[in-house]
């Protein structure tokens, strides 16, 4: 029950990331498949909240989020590489995209955030870029 949309989150992720190609670099197609993901957590905060608390507190659903997003990184890379990224620049921007998404959605369940889940999806990737640029 707890991981019940997890297919429909990946896809929609993926889906997002797919057109996004279309006119984004490698790096910032995530951001799309990001916003996409905001839109459909928009109004779940407190029931998110409540799921994530249950997943902390049991190492075998935490192993469980882990592969989803094992899982999801996969599908982002796949779908890098079907659009001409090659494998490693497929690899790198799909764990940067689960990795801007792991940040920003634990900013978001966190008891005293109030800002949408988009607005800190994107401060994350802006985050991301500035270490990468060595800033």
């Amino acid at each position: 029950m707890l991981f019940a949309t997890s297919g429909e989150f990946q896809e929609l992720f993926v889906r997002a990331v797919a057109g996004a190609l279309n006119f984004a670099a490698p790096i910032d197609a995530p951001a799309v498949g990001l916003d996409a993901v905001s839109e459909m957590l928009t109004d779940q905060r407190d029931r998110v909240r409540t799921r994530q608390a249950v997943i902390m507190a049991n190492p075998e659903l935490q192993e469980r989020d882990l592969i989803k997003l094992i899982s999801m990184s996969a599908a982002l890379a796949d779908t890098l590489r079907r659009h001409g990224v090659t494998e490693s620049a497929a690899s790198l921007a799909a764990e940067a995209g689960v990795a801007v998404f792991k940040v920003g959605f634990e900013r978001w369940i966190a008891g005293d955030e109030e800002r949408e889940s988009s607005r800190l999806m994107r401060e994350s990737l802006d985050e991301l870029k500035a270490v990468t640029a060595g800033r």
